[in-house]
Order: structure tokens, then C-alpha cells, then sequence
């Protein structure tokens, strides 16, 4: 089993012990929301890529990703944050497209799969440029969807008659990995400036939560 859909596993486990409530509170998810994704990616994973013409999608790697995106997209509690959760995808996107040029596209020459350290950035850079929650996981989720897209452009660009595979061959452990680090770490540091720069709990959330699971 990889790494994406262990991880799922244990976002599904937290999940039903209630460990991510503030965080998922925050999102403007519940925990049956947040399990019936967890879930679809689960399972999404497992079936068969859809295919439009020169381009695959993975279900749970991209398909179920991205309608979470949305769905978050507009439940963000200001015009500003929906924009900045584009600008942040945008970047991320861009930031592993960089770093897919450095990096060799086999696994078999590397002594890790590089989808966990896109993973890995994504989440980091989408959390330094989104900033709240939701915009943090749409950057990390957009930002690897995008970073595929962008290199597939460029293949065609130059000639190359490959498919454009969305989610797939791996991917799905950079997209879980990316989203997860980035409200993982966004939640992490902010509560630490939160704390320090306010000096009390329940100190409001660029999210528009306050502690305490209430929401704006």
C-alpha cells in the first residue's frame, strides 16, 4: 500500500476520534463530509483512470481532489482569500514544476519516489502562500493537479504525442501528501503566532473560526 492511501487511512482514523475537529471546523467541513472524501479518494484510487481523448484522469488522485477544491473554493469566507488560494496554486504549480526539472522522472535512480517530495513542497509552499486553511489545501491540491498539466503543455509543445495523466502512475501520494502538509502546517505555526502575538486562545482565525469550533 503506499504512502497516499496509508496516510488516508489514518486521516480517516483521527477523523472518527475527533483529533481534526477544530481543524476540519475551520475548513467549514464536517467529520461526515471530511470521511466520505477521505473515502472517495480511498476507493477512487483503486478504480479505472477516466479518459477524455489524450488525457487521464484518476479518480482519486485528481477527480475527487479537485471537487473538494471546489467545494472549499467557494465556502472561503472572503473574495480576497479565494483569490489568494488561486495565486498560491498558481506558484505551487509552478515551484514543482522547477523541481520536476531537477529531478529525474524514474524512480528506479532515486532513493525515494519523487512524488513525495512534490508532495512535500507543495504542502510547504502552499501553506507559505495560502495561509489559511482552505486556501493552503486548494494551493497543495491545484498546485501538484497543475504542475502535470504544465508539464504535459510542454511535452505537446515540443512534439511529444504522450497522454496527460492527471492523478495517476503515483501522483495521488503527491496530492494527499501536498494538501495534507499544507493545512497540517498551517494549523501547526498558526496556532504557534497566534499564541505569541495574542496571548490567549481564542484569538480569531484567518479561517473566520475562533477556538472552540464555532465559525463566521
Amino acid at each position: 500500500m503506499s504512502i497516499g492511501m496509508i496516510l488516508l487511512l489514518v486521516l480517516a482514523l483521527l477523523i472518527l476520534f475527533g483529533v481534526l475537529q477544530r481543524v476540519l471546523d475551520r475548513m467549514a467541513l464536517t467529520d461526515r463530509q471530511a470521511l466520505i472524501g477521505v473515502a472517495a479518494i480511498f476507493i477512487g484510487g483503486w478504480l479505472p483512470d477516466l479518459t477524455f481523448g489524450m488525457v487521464t484522469v484518476n479518480i482519486g488522485g485528481a477527480l475527487i481532489p479537485l471537487i473538494l477544491c471546489v467545494y472549499l473554493f467557494f465556502h472561503a469566507g472572503t473574495a480576497k482569500e479565494r483569490v489568494r488560494s488561486l495565486v498560491a496554486s498558481a506558484l505551487t504549480a509552478a515551484a514543482i514544476y522547477i523541481i520536476g526539472l531537477y529531478f529525474p522522472a524514474d524512480p528506479v535512480t532515486m532513493p525515494f519516489d519523487p512524488m513525495i517530495l512534490y508532495g512535500v513542497a507543495g504542502g510547504a509552499i502552499a501553506w507559505l502562500l495560502g495561509r489559511s486553511r482552505r486556501s493552503a489545501f486548494i494551493a497543495g491540491i491545484l498546485g501538484v493537479v497543475l504542475a502535470d498539466v504544465i508539464s504535459g503543455v510542454m511535452l505537446w509543445s515540443q512534439g511529444v504525442n504522450q497522454a496527460l495523466r492527471l492523478g495517476g502512475a503515483g501522483a495521488l501520494d503527491a496530492v494527499v501528501l501536498s494538501g495534507v502538509i499544507a493545512v497540517l502546517l498551517c494549523e501547526l505555526f498558526g496556532e504557534i503566532m497566534e499564541r505569541i502575538t495574542t496571548g490567549r486562545a481564542d484569538a480569531p482565525h484567518e479561517d473566520g473560526a475562533i477556538e472552540g469550533g464555532q465559525r463566521a
